[in-house]
């Protein structure tokens, strides 16, 4: 949203509202958090760390509400919005085509090996490694929710066998909903597009990662922290997964120092999957909206 932000001031403007936009590359601290909002009276929270701390800070001040843009929660602290009585929503069912769009670039780009074949053919290399064919491979998709489903629909449609895990959803696209981590063994591929929270931190573990297939191919779209890297470290130094592709990482951005860069059957991305100009204004718009809404009430 910041880097688009030009386009929204005069939503602002016309409202009478003074835009405050801080300069970040990912998230602020809480101290930063506690400097600031306690002069704005709303607040559109990105993925910074929204806790108790920094809301007390807040409304200790002029704040009076807030809004989460996108969907992923875990950053946030409702319960503490709930007890300073702050009004807070979020904006589900924004991405689930976008991120769903970058799972399935970094499988494709993990079965064929074309970021190899892309850096080896700049510097006069003409390779041509053996990869795999994705049809009736078999697929499962951590979380059934909005992206999870865009996954699977779009995987059905690359004639994958998919199953999905997920305690809250239904069947759907003919896509059977497993209990986690039954038939783990047999898959292919497993793309990690489910909540964070305390039973789903390091989720992926010494244990799931050891139970896998030497050759799957590991992607996440969702959060860092649903995986132990240090454990997806120890299994890559053994020889394991034909690839791992990340858009999320435990600690963000990724250190260049981490060992996870030393693997090429490693693709990154930088937390970007949500990133498309419209997918980028239709949740800015409804953040915003949301947001003037609550301010209006006080």
């Amino acid at each position: 949203m910041l880097k688009q932000i030009e386009e929204y001031r005069s939503l602002f403007e016309d409202k009478n509202i003074e835009l405050v936009t801080p300069q970040v590359v990912q998230i602020m601290t809480e101290e930063q958090l506690m400097q600031i909002l306690p002069q704005m009276d709303g607040w559109i929270i990105g993925d910074d760390p929204a806790t108790e701390q920094v809301f007390a800070a807040g409304v200790a001040g002029n704040l009076k509400a807030a809004v989460k843009w996108g969907v992923g929660v875990d950053n946030v602290d409702f319960e503490a919005c709930k007890k300073l009585n702050i009004p807070i929503i979020n904006t589900p069912g924004m991405f689930g085509n976008e991120v769903s769009d970058v799972a399935i670039g970094m499988m494709l780009n993990l079965t064929r090996r074309l970021h190899d074949i892309d850096r080896e053919v700049r510097n006069g290399n003409w390779i041509k490694p053996v990869g795999n064919s994705t049809a009736g491979k078999k697929v499962g998709v951590v979380g059934f929710g909005d992206i999870g489903l865009s996954i699977g629909r779009k995987l059905v449609a690359f004639d994958m066998e998919v199953i999905a895990y997920d305690p809250h959803a239904r069947s759907e696209f003919g896509i059977p909903v497993c209990t986690f981590p039954d038939e783990i063994e047999s898959l292919d591929y497993l793309f990690l597009a489910c909540a964070l929270n305390d039973s789903t931190y390091h989720l992926i573990n010494k244990e799931i990662l050891d139970k896998l297939k030497p050759t799957a191919i590991l992607v996440n779209v969702s959060r860092g922290p649903l995986i132990d890297e240090q454990a997806l470290i120890a299994s890559l130094q053994e020889g394991k997964f034909r690839g791992v592709g990340l858009d999320v990482f435990e600690e963000e951005p990724l250190s260049v120092a981490s060992p996870l860069a030393s693997f090429d059957k490693c693709f990154f991305g930088s937390h970007n999957g949500s990133n498309t100009k419209e997918a980028v204004d239709k949740t800015s718009y409804k953040a915003i909206n949301l947001l003037f809404g609550f301010l209006e009430k006080e």
